[in-house]
């Protein structure tokens, strides 16, 4: 990813994310995120989805930063914006136990 292996990303994402209420808040604010950004392609069509769709991009990100002040570090998209994607295959790869 411009530069970098993705993997390495992940990696880097994966040390800074120790905390366990980080990590639990992060496994629940990431999907949170992409959900809502499903929804609010799809409140184009649908009228009154867009309340849902914000509250989850909301709520998402609350459940981020409250992970952050429990880790004690600033989110790795404050230095990179990259990082805003590799928090999705962390996620990922946490699902799937390689994380």
């Amino acid at each position: 990813m411009f530069g970098r292996p993705t993997s390495d990303l992940v990696v880097q994402y994966s040390h800074s994310h120790q905390h366990p209420i980080n990590r639990f808040c992060h496994t629940i604010g990431i999907p949170l995120i992409v959900i809502s950004l499903a929804i609010g392609v799809v409140a184009f069509f649908v009228k009154g989805l867009w309340w849902v769709a914000g509250s989850l991009f909301l709520l998402g990100w609350l459940f981020q930063f409250v992970g952050h002040a429990f880790e004690g570090k600033p989110p790795e998209f404050f230095s990179d914006w990259r990082f805003l994607f590799v928090g999705l295959r962390w996620w990922l790869a946490k699902m799937r136990g390689k994380a």
